[in-house]
């Protein structure tokens, strides 16, 4: 009997195993599927030949880089261990700062308030209630110098989760790193400076689509000569996927996006190869284990191929996929928040397991307020304790080979590339987040999974299953409302102290920049230098490119 018989025989009779099995104990769902509704098959068998595993799988460190862009992965260095804080004033990050730093945190990741986010000063009629609620407030130089404060910018890396005011937040960071003597090609981190997942998914956009895709290919430009270290952007399918995409959406809607500012940046003067090995990606891990670490297999290749075979690219680095990572906030629950820590335990495996770059993993109370001190060491914990104890950074890519994963990551593959298809027949990303394309699909997803929940379909425990009644959480971190007042004091003192006329005259030579095709980075550097405020500058650039209202 040759093998393939004795594999065929042996197939027919666990078959029939099943069948009798299944008539005795019937399966626990009708049918199985993951977050995108692809259908989990009751088991996986080997489908791909050894020409076709080099081809699409490979060895990590060469394209396409299905198992990793690091010849050695995690057992030459860990990924980056990035806990996202950020809460009232810039004095009081800066502590929380210091206080990850001592825990061992590898790496800053800035969360700003909604005012900062939207380009308005704290003293700013429409910024009244929010400042400092969602994350810290940062209005002028003086508030950027507090928020690194000690913290020797040579030595860590900074993410900054900024976008319409990107430009005017680097720039604050540049003069930061210059008054404490670190010039700007020495400086390391990211912004996140993508736009359209603002108009898909977020809502913190300030100008219309043309202007702001026009400053981050200005940011594009500036950093390719002063900051080459500097990653320009970070692509974000987090918040398509905190939205309601699936898993499949958020793969295809992110490279799309990426795409389209590859577009922007070419048609902008840029050669592909001079400015793609600085662009990185943000990606959300889910709870579906398998799926979300076969989605970050399947965006890497992806993007390798989009990358070398539709754009070009020559240099490896810019085909490479990097990424970072955050657990998922929507998937948190107020209620038993304690299970959290669980659930950021299983994503941030997932993420590890797909082979990210950095990582954030969530606090237990993110539900209910700001994490507290406890709860944000206890996520920081969490990453240090799989990276440690766990033995899976020991090996490159330990799911590579499992026909499951294998198979997902095809799948996410195709179907993330026929949603790429649709929307390039759309003329792009960007018309389709105009036309709101995406944003429709998002919305759909959404609906689907929340019928699921609300059918019992899909399980969360202590939200529609096993249930508890609980006190509401005492323990929580409440940001001091006198703070509103102390910042709109602090920016005023700025605005009594600095040189007005210089400020007048930087403003003034943006505005001339911003009317004319000249680099505007260059002014917003010297605007910022000068003490003159986010508001202030984000002010001139929306009487010339005008505000973006939505559809």
């Amino acid at each position: 009997m040759t093998r393939s018989s004795k594999y065929n025989h042996s197939k027919e009779a666990w078959e029939k195993d099943v069948e009798k099995t299944t008539a005795r104990f019937p399966e626990r769902k009708p049918s199985f599927i993951t977050s995108s509704e692809l259908e989990i098959d009751r088991l996986y068998e080997p489908v791909q030949s050894e020409d076709q595993y080099i081809e699409e799988i490979g060895f990590p460190g060469q394209y396409p880089y299905t198992r990793g862009i690091q010849p050695t992965m995690y057992r030459s260095r860990y990924w980056t261990m990035r806990q996202y804080a950020g809460f009232g004033s810039a004095e009081e990050t800066n502590e929380r700062f210091r206080y990850l730093l001592k825990q061992g945190q590898t790496g800053l990741s800035v969360a700003f308030d909604l005012p900062t986010q939207i380009g308005y000063d704290s003293d700013d009629p429409m910024a009244e209630g929010e400042v400092g609620k969602v994350g810290v407030a940062i209005d002028s130089l003086h508030d950027m110098e507090q928020l690194f404060n000690e913290i020797p910018l040579d030595q860590v890396s900074t993410s900054m989760t900024i976008n319409a005011p990107a430009s005017i937040l680097l720039a604050m960071y540049i003069a930061v790193g210059e008054k404490q003597g670190v010039k700007p090609e020495k400086l390391t981190g990211t912004i996140q400076n993508d736009i359209l997942k603002e108009y898909i998914a977020r809502g913190t956009y300030i100008y219309p689509p043309k202007p702001s895709m026009r400053l981050i290919t200005d940011i594009f430009a500036y950093c390719q000569t002063h900051l080459p270290k500097f990653n320009t952007i970070s692509i974000s399918g987090y918040h398509i996927r905190e939205a309601g995409s699936t898993a499949v959406q958020e793969v295809a809607f992110t490279l799309a996006n990426g795409m389209a500012y590859v577009d922007a940046a070419i048609e902008a003067g840029l050669e592909v190869d001079q400015f793609a090995p600085r662009l990185a990606f943000f990606f959300n891990a889910h709870n579906q284990f398998f799926e979300e670490a076969a989605k970050f297999r399947a965006a890497r290749r992806m993007w390798a191929k989009i990358m070398k075979e539709h754009y070009g690219a020559e240099n490896p680095k810019s085909w490479k996929l990097r990424f970072h990572t955050q657990t998922g906030g929507s998937t948190l629950t107020a209620q038993q928040p304690d299970n959290n820590i669980v659930r950021v335990t299983l994503q941030a495996l997932a993420a590890v397991m797909g082979g990210t770059q950095s990582l954030h993993t969530n606090s237990r109370d993110e539900a209910l307020a700001l994490p507290t001190e406890d709860s944000a060491r206890i996520a920081l914990r969490t990453q240090q304790i799989i990276a440690n104890e766990s033995g899976v950074a020991d090996t490159i890519d330990p799911l590579g080979g499992s026909y499951y994963v294998e198979a997902l990551t095809d799948q996410i593959e195709k179907e993330a590339n026929e949603y790429i298809d649709r929307i390039k027949k759309l003329g792009g990303a960007v018309q389709a987040v105009e036309e709101g394309y995406m944003q429709r699909e998002i919305h759909k997803a959404a609906y689907d999974a929340q019928k699921r929940l609300e059918a019992n379909e899909d399980i969360v425990v202590g939200l529609n299953e096993y249930q508890l009644d609980e006190e509401i959480h005492q323990d929580l971190l409440r940001v001091d409302e006198a703070l509103e007042k102390a910042q709109i004091d602090k920016t005023q003192h700025v605005r009594n102290t600095r040189d007005d006329s210089y400020v007048e005259t930087c403003l003034a030579e943006l505005r001339k920049a911003a009317r004319s095709n000249d680099n505007v980075m260059p002014r917003i550097v010297e605007a910022v230098k000068a003490y003159a405020t986010v508001g202030e500058i984000a002010n001139v650039m929306r009487d010339e490119f005008g505000e973006y209202t939505g559809m």
